[in-house]
């Protein structure tokens, strides 16, 4: 072989290695400034109709109005807790992470990725491999959820109680956190408007009368936030996991699949409705880009970069 030819097949060699590399790991832009602080606040239940039809939650609606947000975002099917919240977590659909039904404590088939946690790499394992310093809480109600993160790679994990509409029970652990730990990244979840979804019906007045109930958690947390002096560097994530028909959920249709996200806080576009399709585990996709992760090649979320004011 002539000496140019084999220099141009080793350069080929070269490009094709450094392209098989890249293919575990999608790139995206690095964040010019970032946030320090990223809070991710969920409804179980949540449905986007319960915002179209007019109830009050002023906090939340203030956030929308200053913030980022769709009304149109969709979950995955089963429109269950379990897969939506996993989704949400592991930046894929149910048929890559294998958390299929509504209590799954495991997944239901195998994943097709396992980190060395033994789960398929969340948004909590993503963080800590690029920050190993970072303060991350996990804190829930519903107890299904300690079994959809990955709980090595997470600082604080509290399992909140809910009496009845007692609010400040519920944000009592969430707030504490917050103010003294300061975490780089809180997921807080309740379980609630869904239990008034199952007993009462999607759209009720109980199911209303809770919206409003969990819009005074949302200022309370925000309040944290603030006596914390965390409130520049931070952006909130406000979700849901599924809507619902009836007294019930789990099927496809857009009563039960669309939910709200909304995006507030620091380079965060005002009063902006996204105009692209999202999809539930697009949420993961989004922090892992404020933290600058390299996104696995399984994860098939996508950043919703409409957002950023940069």
């Amino acid at each position: 072989m002539k000496k140019g030819n084999l220099i141009f097949s080793l350069t080929l060699t070269v490009l094709f290695l450094a392209l098989l590399s890249g293919c575990n790991k999608s790139k995206y832009p690095q964040m010019k400034n970032p946030p320090k602080h990223v809070i991710l606040i969920g409804f179980d239940g949540m449905s986007a109709n319960s915002l179209k039809n007019g109830v009050a939650m002023p906090t939340y609606r203030s956030m929308m109005k200053e913030g980022a947000y769709t009304l149109k975002n969709r979950s995955v099917l089963p429109s269950s807790s379990a897969a939506n919240w996993a989704s949400m977590y592991m930046g894929a659909s149910p048929e890559l992470h294998g958390f299929n039904t509504w209590g799954s404590e495991k997944p239901d088939f195998p994943s097709r990725e396992l980190t060395e946690n033994n789960l398929f790499p969340d948004i909590f394992y993503l963080i800590r491999q690029v920050k190993p310093k970072a303060e991350m809480g996990h804190i829930y109600q519903w107890g299904g959820m300690y079994y959809l993160a990955d709980n090595k790679s997470i600082d604080y994990i509290r399992q909140a109680t809910l009496s009845g509409i007692d609010i400040k029970s519920a944000v009592a652990p969430a707030v504490e956190y917050i103010t003294s730990k300061k975490p780089n990244f809180c997921a807080i979840i309740f379980d609630q408007p869904d239990g008034a979804g199952h007993s009462e019906g999607w759209e009720s007045d109980a199911y209303y009368n809770m919206l409003n109930h969990l819009d005074n958690a949302l200022q309370t947390i925000v309040d944290a936030v603030e006596k914390a002096g965390m409130m520049d560097e931070t952006i909130f994530v406000l979700v849901s996991d599924h809507g619902g028909t009836g007294t019930g959920h789990g099927g496809p249709t857009l009563d039960e699949m669309e939910t709200p996200i909304v995006f507030y806080g620091k380079g965060i576009k005002s009063d902006f409705e996204l105009p692209e399709s999202t999809m539930v585990y697009d949420i993961a996709a989004t922090i892992g880009y404020m933290f600058g992760v390299d996104q696995p090649q399984v994860w098939i979320g996508r950043p919703i970069m409409s957002v950023f004011s940069e």
